[in-house]
């Protein structure tokens, strides 16, 4: 963290020969002239597009001093037959408590036989499974040892439970046990009508934790002390990958980590976020990285656009540009470029550590302003995107939507502690996160199972299902789900088969 990132990279020698096919494999020119012309004259191409369709953009009004101001979408209401779909499932959802989840998930993905002493040896403990799912319950919903072991009627001590969570569990294990949920749920049909899994958003909401704690920063917009859950979100609403992060970091160093990070069959290559998510080096990482970074951004209006050179002019859109492309520097800096983005796919680095470097030292640092660069090519690309099609702003909103509605539902099951992380150990905080993550992961898993059940009982019984009503459904349903009272794992209880088909 505190090491010189510079000599943290590749040299030049080592990533000679690993450009070619990176270049290839991402669509790229492999020289440096002919990688600059290619940004230009795909700058130059949307640019003159997007100037040729203003007079058909009936959204987009730019006044008399040059301000673009875009007109509100109005939402679609759900259908009537949507709305009853929705209330026949809600009907037919069966009563659930948070632990018969985990087990039947369990059952089904054996996500707990990720856990297990640190050392690799078998666990010495009994009914190690068991054990696990409570661990994971108990500290996923926040409870607490103490807390959860008073509700678990005996059937676990406290002590247990805090020795499962320190010597059974960390955040690799608890990784590794999230993907094989997000796997298994990867093979359902029905996620698969709310979105392909090729698109994801990220956006972090605050966790309260007590001001005498190293991470523990005030943040300015949510008020009171805490620290950032950052989530990672696939448009079939399951979360992919979360870090806990400072309240004063900005939110996009994370952005781009959390997809390399992510090591299950869901692999988006499109990001949304807000406008924390974005800057102009994150969108040059994700440029070089294969990433399209497509957030919604907060007063996008008030960003400067780069044309090309200073001789190009446009007939309707010329008064929103301010500014041009220095594409020397981008040339200059070509290889440099490369040896960051070569050994961030080697591992050298990570673009979390990159990122927060690139910004510290931005007045006295080439490669930042190389970077920098770059991002206003793309970035500009992006927003004259954003500003003439309506069907990718309804796509970005969707989707920044389900992540936002997933910080809310993850919360929701975080009920225990007043829902303040009681642990000061950074590593500690951590693990609560994907605790809380494997839990929500669990109950959407569960609730994907109850409606894809639900909706072959009503093809069979001969009712209409349309494809677009089953598209408003949603997994964070909370209505059937029980968070209180005493907690008692049934282990002769087996649940029934995985059908995964929907018939729609």
């Amino acid at each position: 963290t505190y090491a010189d990132y510079r000599d943290q990279l590749l040299s030049w020698e080592e990533c000679a020969p690993m450009v070619a096919p990176y270049c290839q494999q991402l669509g790229f020119p492999g020289e440096s002239q002919d990688f600059v012309t290619n940004l230009c004259d795909w700058l130059t191409l949307t640019a003159e597009k997007v100037d040729k369709g203003f007079p058909e953009n009936k959204a987009l009004v730019i006044d008399d001093s040059g301000q673009p101001v875009l007109k509100r979408h109005v939402a679609k209401e759900p259908t009537p037959s949507a709305r009853a779909l929705e209330s026949t499932v809600l009907d037919r959802l069966k009563e659930r408590n948070v632990i018969d989840v985990l087990c039947n998930v369990a059952h089904w993905t054996g996500w707990n036989r990720h856990f297990g002493p640190l050392s690799g040896s078998d666990p010495k403990i009994d009914n190690p499974g068991e054990r696990y799912i409570l661990t994971a319950f108990t500290y996923g919903c926040n409870l607490g040892p103490a807390q959860a072991s008073r509700h678990l009627r005996g059937a676990v001590t406290p002590h247990m439970l805090s020795f499962i969570n320190r010597r059974h569990a960390n955040a690799d294990k608890l990784n590794a046990a999230l993907k094989d949920i997000i796997n298994r749920y990867h093979a359902f049909e029905l996620p698969k009508v709310w979105g392909d899994g090729k698109t994801a958003a990220a956006d972090g909401t605050k966790f309260d934790m007590y001001d005498q704690n190293l991470l523990a920063e005030y943040h300015i917009r949510y008020g009171g002390y805490g620290g950032i859950a950052y989530h990672h979100v696939a448009d079939t609403y399951v979360a992919l990958f979360s870090h806990f992060i400072p309240c004063g970091v900005w939110e996009a160093v994370y952005i781009i980590e959390g997809l390399l990070q992510n090591h299950s069959d869901i692999q988006p290559d499109t990001v949304h976020a807000d406008t924390q998510g974005q800057s102009a080096p994150v969108f040059a990482l994700a440029y070089l990285l294969g990433i399209k970074l497509m957030p919604r951004i907060r007063n996008w209006h008030d960003l400067v656009f780069f044309r090309p050179s200073k001789e190009t002019a446009y007939q309707h859109i010329d008064s929103l540009f301010t500014d041009v492309i220095d594409w020397s520097l981008i040339e200059t800096h070509w290889k440099d470029l490369f040896r960051v983005v070569l050994s961030i796919k080697a591992g050298k680095i990570s673009s979390s550590t990159l990122l927060r470097k690139l910004g510290n030292y931005s007045r006295k640092n080439r490669l930042y302003q190389a970077f920098r660069e770059l991002g206003r090519v793309v970035r500009t690309a992006f927003l004259l995107r954003y500003i003439s099609d309506m069907e990718l702003r309804e796509q970005i909103t969707a989707t920044t939507n389900k992540v936002e509605a997933y910080n809310g539902f993850s919360k929701w099951l975080f009920f225990g502690g007043e829902g303040v992380i009681a642990d000061n150990d950074p590593e500690e905080q951590e693990k609560i996160i994907k605790y809380n993550d494997l839990v929500a992961n669990a109950v959407i898993f569960h609730n994907v199972v109850d409606q894809t059940r639900i909706i072959r009982q009503l093809k069979q019984e001969g009712v209409e299902v349309k494809r677009e009503d089953v598209a408003t459904l949603s997994p964070y349903i909370t209505s059937h789900i029980k968070r209180f009272g005493d907690y008692i794992i049934d282990s002769d209880a087996i649940p029934e088969p995985l059908d995964t088909s929907l018939q729609i």
